[in-house]
Order: C-alpha cells, then structure tokens, then sequence
C-alpha cells in the first residue's frame, strides 16, 4: 500500500480540511474530500477509501451516522478530528466503529502517525485471515505469544492469565485507542456491571509488573475517560 493509500477527508471547515489535505498530499497520499456526511457515505462506497479522516459536526448529519452506516459494510479505518472534548462524545464516536480520536487542534506530526497506524491495521486485516501476532517488541517489552512469555529487558515478567489476555489484546492494536466497552466485551463477552472497575484494576495490576514507574507509563497510556493505548511497535 505504501504511500499510494487512498485517503477520504470529510470536514466542513475549510482552512483545516486545507491543512489536512496539504499534509496527506505531503506524503504522497491521493485524496478526496467533502464537507458533507451523506455525500461522505457514498464517496466511500463508490471509491472505497484505504482510510477515512472525519469531522464529528457536519453541516447535514452528524458524523456518528456517518460512521454507523459504512460500519454496516465496511472496515476501512476511520480517525476522527473534532473539536468535541466530551469524553462520551468520543466514546461514542470509538464505540460506533471509529478506529481513531484526535482533538482540534492536533499537529501535522501527530496526525500522520495516526494515519500510518490506521493503514498498518488496514494492511493487516484486509486479507482473509487476520495476521496472527506472534511476537512483539518495543522499548524493552518483548512478548512472545508462541511460548506465551513477557519479558521487561530480558526479565521475564509473570502475568495471570486474565492479564495476559489483556495485554494480548492491546498489542493487537498498539497505537489504537480501546474503548472500556471494547475491551470488556473482548476480554470478559460483556460491556456492563463491574466489568469496568475490574479492568481498571486489572490495568493497575499490569502496569505496576511492566512499568518502571506506573504514574508515567512507558507502555499502556490512558485515554482519560475513554480507554486504553498501547505504545506503537
């Protein structure tokens, strides 16, 4: 896929639908844009995007409808931008299939690293069969899902078997944002109840084992009210 991704750009305000297409164009990347959610929906359709950057507050319908409907056919990556704070807000928005979050005003940077995330994922589950994550490494954190072993700088770490299979789950989608409701629903086959609180000790658990200094995570970053981010491999 490379640079030659296909990037679909739905934001109504335009010096900042300018700001991103100059920095997708930067890259290389072909685009096509709209500041309209219905018109977004059958862009989608017609073009089928590699990923889809949008605006929450469209000028027709709100872009959560936009993200429900191509959810109903399609997996192609969607990173937000919005000027919305509200943490249900993006809840929401992540919940209804989102892939991704940035909050107005973000920088170029930061930008095209979520989007060369997005098109990572996009590579690894657009065949048939998902890829299937058989080690991972970042500063300093190797996991080896074959022997199912965790090691902080060549320390094996121990984990309980709930912890493991968190921490599986978020190196398959390291530098993803997961909702609270996403991960209980993976991890426990529910999103309700004290499922919630239990992660958040779970989480708390993890991070003192891996962490250096579980105040200022290395690894697992906290969306504060939203979920969880694990460093990028």
């Amino acid at each position: 896929m490379g640079n030659n991704a296909y990037i679909l750009v739905v934001e109504d305000d335009k010096p900042i639908r300018n700001f991103i297409t100059a920095a997708v164009e930067a890259q290389g990347y072909e685009h096509i844009e709209t500041d309209k959610g219905n018109e977004a929906i059958a862009l989608s359709m017609s073009n089928n995007p590699d990923l889809i950057i949008l605006d929450l507050g469209l000028p027709d319908i709100d872009g959560i409808k936009v993200i429900q409907k191509v959810r109903e056919w399609s997996s192609i990556p969607i990173i937000i931008v919005s000027a919305r704070e509200n943490e249900r807000q993006k809840v929401e928005a992540l919940d209804a299939g989102a892939d991704d979050y940035l909050t107005k005003p973000f920088g170029i940077s930061e930008l095209l690293a979520r989007i060369r995330v997005s098109l990572r994922h996009r590579m690894v589950t657009s065949g048939e069969k998902e890829k299937v994550l058989e080690k991972f490494n970042v500063k300093g954190l190797s996991i080896d899902f074959t022997k199912r072993k965790v090691k902080i700088d060549e320390k094996e770490v121990h984990l309980t078997p709930i912890e493991y299979k968190i921490m599986a789950l978020l190196c398959k989608y390291s530098g993803k944002v997961l909702t609270h409701n996403f991960i209980t629903r993976e991890i426990w086959g529910a999103s309700v109840g004290n499922e919630t609180q239990s992660l958040r000790v779970f989480m708390a658990n993890l991070r003192r084992k891996i962490e250096k200094d579980p105040a200022q995570p290395e690894y697992i970053y906290t969306e504060v009210g939203v979920g969880y981010r694990l460093i990028e491999e």
